[in-house]
């Protein structure tokens, strides 16, 4: 994210109108969002979940050209951070995707009928999928989610017995503005795509949320709770910041 505090608009320039774009960014053009916010005092510049997206929010009032003049002076700052983000989704056959923090080639089985599942080829991990290759993204999407409620019920389980504290529900879901979720009433609400990170994030995760059927907020005292759950927390949440978005990034169709 960067940010600019807020200029003094000119009075012969056209005001801002809030609308969806597209900005051409080094080789790609990505669709960009404007949208105004009485509350803001400055420009902020986002790079949406997946890196498939802009959003900048701005102070009312402010003028299209700042906005594209901000733009022009971060193309820089932009580039390299998309670059982290691959243009292909790589769910196709011989693609790769990881599973628990392990890389997995993508094998086609080329049978109509048949399950999703992981085996050791000539010693390399590979997700054997069946069925039309079209829907080949939808299976392992379907996979993946399978293999997080696995996990993540079981990790839950664990930890909430940790702290004597009942779970309602566990769901999985696919969100691109956190990762979990707590409710009031001990429902617990995990991304799916969590379970392609390593297992200590997982587990991580899963800590988070059941530390808030006790601490229903992110103060000292959840965050103690929390790091008693999972003693490498820092070093999970270092992790989710920094490859968190490379997990919304991938396309399953």
């Amino acid at each position: 994210m960067f940010a600019l505090l807020k200029k003094p608009v000119r009075a012969n320039t056209k005001p801002l109108q809030a609308a969806k774009r597209t900005l051409e960014v080094g080789d790609r053009v990505l669709p960009l969002t404007v949208k105004e916010n009485r509350r803001a005092t400055r420009i902020t510049l986002r790079i949406e979940p997946g890196g498939r997206a802009l959003s900048v929010t701005v102070p009312v009032g402010l003028h299209r050209h700042e906005v594209d003049d901000f733009l022009d002076r971060h193309q820089g700052w932009l580039v390299a951070k998309l670059k982290k983000f691959s243009a292909e989704t790589g769910i196709c056959d011989g693609g790769d995707i990881a599973i628990r923090g392990v890389s997995h080639r993508i094998v086609h089985s080329g049978s109509l009928r048949g399950v999703t599942e992981t085996a050791i080829i000539d010693g390399e991990p590979v997700l054997k999928v069946s069925g039309l290759e079209d829907h080949m993204g939808r299976r392992i999407a379907a996979f993946l989610k399978k293999e997080a409620r696995k996990d993540l019920e079981a990790l839950a389980m664990k930890h909430a017995a940790a702290i004597r504290k009942p779970i309602k529900s566990v769901t999985m879901k696919d969100t691109k503005s956190r990762w979990g979720s707590c409710s009031w009433d001990g429902s617990l609400s995990f991304s799916w795509r969590i379970v392609m990170a390593p297992p200590l994030i997982i587990d991580y995760l899963a800590a988070h949320e059941v530390a808030h059927l006790k601490e229903m907020n992110h103060g000292p005292q959840f965050w103690a709770l929390c790091g008693q759950l999972c003693p490498r927390m820092e070093e999970a949440r270092r992790w989710l910041k920094q490859h968190g978005s490379q997990l919304h990034a991938l396309d399953f169709g």
